[in-house]
């Protein structure tokens, strides 16, 4: 039986679409002997798979999509070969220089580079262009507030139009956040709300600075809005962030913060509001500059991998302009900056080019293992906040003794 390369994949049926193509002309053009072999997991899963049971130190599998939430711990535990080694020998194309730099530097350690980018979408404000632009909304929206109708650039416009476009009796409403207590996207909420209020997670030293004021009046804007039927849908605490993309793309729902990735799949051609959908920079507040929260996929060899030639190279190729092209044609989000302006990407989604602009502001958590423990303690601090009337000061100082001894 012919031996086989084993990729791990974040189960998402574009990605494994994405993957066999790339793999079928990575084999046609190198002639590379090796049968592909993957398994698509869902993310617990997928880190049992390679942290717990060291997947990638023993072998089981070769490459592996890696969120850069877990870099800072696969590399510490020596789950992940140095590809700058390789990369020297065999020049990825373009590289660094056809990626934005908020897409090379979180994974560069010390002049290691420990994966090469295959998805990403920074946070983002997505919005119902169409009712946006309707000149009967336009001329109301006037008539009330005395500011015209536009996409928000401030927390206070945000609430505002918010507001205006929230109809509970017609199960209609002007925004929604993920709520559900997955460690995730409350956290992500909170910093975006701290970023583009002028505060800072942590300071010089590394020290968490999670009690300050931009803090505190992020942590009560977004627990307020939340818990206000005049403004969000009930039962947000039981929505992740798949479910609020599948809330707005069934057109419920006015406007949001969140992935890119879930703009892009309004556009697919069953989708009720395709061709309805705008996107622009994260709103801010008190004169602060927009932030936009910056997650994305790697490809990673591990440390274990018995074809790690093979896997080098095929992830190389993963990362030409074509291949690039096939993963966001298949669902994902490309990375090179030709993808993102290539004319057919965005004759299907218009707003792609906009990832250039949306980059310019993107920040990505801090690289450390304590990272973790600094997570779960925002985390019960944002629910504590959304379940109780608890002030926020009190609950924000609670988190921050609990954070004294982390160091980011």
């Amino acid at each position: 039986m012919p031996e086989a390369l084993r990729i791990a994949i974040r189960k998402f049926e574009g990605f494994e679409r994405a993957i066999q193509q790339q793999w079928a002309d990575f084999a046609q053009t190198t002639g590379c002997s090796l049968e592909l072999e993957f398994e698509s997991l869902d993310l617990n899963p997928l880190v049992n798979a390679l942290f717990t049971r060291q997947g990638l130190r023993n072998g089981d599998f070769d490459i592996a999509f890696i969120v850069t939430d877990w870099i800072a711990d696969a590399v510490a535990s020596g789950a992940l070969l140095d590809l700058a080694p390789f990369m020297r020998e065999r020049p990825v194309d373009g590289y660094p220089e056809a990626w934005p730099a908020s897409l090379t530097r979180f994974q560069e350690i010390d002049g290691a580079i420990y994966g090469l980018p295959y998805h990403d979408g920074p946070e983002c404000l997505i919005y119902r262009k169409d009712i946006f632009d309707d000149p009967h909304h336009k001329q109301k929206y006037r008539e009330r507030t005395g500011e015209p109708l536009e996409p928000p650039t401030t927390w206070d416009a945000f609430e505002s139009i918010a507001r205006f476009f929230t109809h509970p009796e017609n199960d209609e409403y002007g925004t929604l956040f993920a709520a559900f207590p997955d460690g995730h996207n409350t956290v992500y909420d909170f910093c975006i709300q701290l970023w583009s209020r002028g505060g800072e997670l942590h300071d010089a030293e590394g020290r968490p600075t999670i009690a300050t004021q931009p803090a505190i009046e992020g942590l009560d804007f977004y627990r307020r809005l939340l818990n206000d039927r005049s403004v969000t849908p009930p039962g947000l605490e039981e929505v992740d962030s798949v479910k609020s993309g599948e809330l707005f793309t069934s057109g419920k729902i006015a406007m949001m913060v969140n992935w890119f990735g879930f703009a892009a799949l309004c556009e697919q051609p069953d989708s009720p509001v395709r061709g309805k959908v705008g996107v622009a920079p994260v709103p801010a507040a008190g004169g602060a500059e927009s932030a936009s929260l910056n997650v994305y996929w790697v490809l990673g060899v591990g440390s274990g991998s018995r074809h790690a030639t093979a896997a080098c190279d095929f992830i190389r190729h993963c990362c030409t302009p074509a291949m690039d092209r096939i993963t966001s044609l298949e669902g994902g989000i490309g990375c090179r900056k030709s993808t993102w302006h290539d004319p057919e990407i965005n004759d299907l989604i218009p707003f792609y080019g906009q990832l250039d602009v949306l980059h310019q502001s993107a920040r990505e958590l801090p690289r450390s293992q304590q990272l973790p423990a600094l997570i779960h303690i925002i985390d019960r601090a944002v629910h504590r906040a959304i379940a109780t009337g608890d002030p926020t000061e009190t609950i924000l100082r609670y988190a921050q003794a609990e954070a004294d001894g982390i160091r980011l």
